[in-house]
């Protein structure tokens, strides 16, 4: 009985130290604050204690110790996973944002450049100075950076892509720099008949008309206006009922210049005999010419004062003289880009319905004949404080 007694003594011993060691903590945390509570040099109670624990739980301490190692074991596994999985996480978390970042900052860089040259360069088929000719990039002319090798910039401008050696565009801060200086603002109308007015009201006078897909140079957007130049003047338009972009001159192909070349032969061998007057620096024109640059001079500078009509003729005759551009008015007024007015019908209209004024044809006249009074001038814009020779609201330069 009294051996049973015992026995079971031990049993029931035995059974709450593996509770005792099974309910311990096994984290590294609680086992840090454990340490600290029994830190230091043990009393005599406490080691007799100790030894009477030791000496008779030998087989359940071996025993917790084991199952508290297993249990350890997978409970670090657990955590081992679960750091694991938070650092995939982050990784994944700082990839992303890193992709994120690459992204943005290849948005914010600058793919415009503009052509760094006095007259024109010539965009190729490949990166090699002897390479097809595929297209002609002119002076303040630009385009899109599609692709970059070492020393040379394959552009996209208008219809045309090619190849152009950097020696001979801008990039960067100055790209957008002379890009702002010669672009324009173009105000297209949306509407079938817009009324271009003298003051930002509707119950303003009306200084004409625009038909739907129009187009005349805007100023400025003001409220619920745009301001734009309408014949030299400057007039309103409601910017409900206009689309307003920033045009930058494009290149031509070659195909498309091929067949100017083509048509001004074919219209050189028909108005040879018309042409008979030769003047110093004066180019002869058909009368159709003439109508053609009245037009034009009307639709830049109608408002004008005479001088200025004078001014915008004399500039496209500097360009026919000129050996980066067309060489005949016609040519030269229709050039890819660098008339609104000649691109968008507005000459037309004035030409079919014969409502040019006198002044413009006597200033057309007066400038074929040898007339300039803005020096070697190529160029022209509405004033916008640049250096030129300033004339009525046009800068000359």
């Amino acid at each position: 009985m009294k051996a049973n007694c015992k026995k079971w003594k031990c049993l029931l011993f035995i059974m709450a130290a593996a509770a005792a060691f099974t309910a311990s903590p096994v984290s590294t945390e609680a086992a840090d604050t454990k340490e600290s509570f029994t830190a230091g040099k043990p009393s005599s109670e406490q080691k007799a204690t100790s030894d009477k624990m030791n000496s008779e739980v030998s087989i359940v301490g071996n025993t917790a110790a084991g199952l508290g190692r297993a249990e350890q074991s997978l409970t670090t596994a657990g955590a081992a996973d679960i750091l694991d999985a938070n650092i995939s996480m982050e990784k994944e978390e700082l990839i992303a944002f890193a992709k994120k970042s690459a992204k943005t900052e290849k948005k914010e860089k600058s793919t415009l450049v503009m052509a760094k040259v006095n007259e024109f360069v010539n965009m190729r088929q490949d990166a090699d100075q002897d390479a097809e000719k595929v297209g002609v990039l002119y002076k303040d002319c630009g385009g899109e950076i599609v692709e970059q090798i070492a020393g040379w910039t394959k552009v996209k401008s208008g219809e045309v892509t090619g190849w152009i050696k950097n020696d001979y565009l801008y990039f960067d801060d100055e790209a957008k720099k002379i890009a702002n200086d010669v672009g324009m603002l173009t105000a297209y109308s949306e509407t079938e008949t817009l009324r271009v007015r003298k003051d930002a009201n509707v119950q303003s006078g009306v200084l004409g008309l625009l038909a739907n897909g129009e187009a005349v140079e805007a100023i400025a957007e003001e409220g619920d206006w745009v301001s734009v130049s309408y014949e030299g003047t400057k007039g309103y338009v409601s910017k409900e009922y206009v689309k307003v972009v920033f045009d930058i001159d494009k290149a031509e192909s070659m195909a498309v210049i091929k067949a100017r070349e083509e048509a001004e032969r074919a219209r050189a061998a028909a108005a040879a005999e018309a042409k008979r007057i030769a003047q110093k620096e004066a180019v002869l024109a058909t009368a159709s010419e003439v109508d053609i640059l009245a037009a034009l001079i009307q639709c830049e500078a109608g408002g004008e004062p005479y001088e200025g009509q004078v001014a915008v003729g004399a500039v496209v005759m500097n360009r026919v003289r000129s050996g980066g551009y067309p060489n005949t008015i016609t040519d030269v007024i229709y050039a890819s880009g660098q008339f609104v007015p000649a691109s968008k019908g507005k000459m037309e209209s004035l030409i079919l319905n014969k409502n040019i004024k006198a002044s413009c044809v006597q200033a057309a006249n007066e400038v074929i004949s040898g007339a300039c009074n803005v020096g070697d001038a190529l160029h022209f814009r509405r004033n916008n404080g640049r250096d030129g020779l300033v004339i009525g609201n046009h800068v000359f330069y």
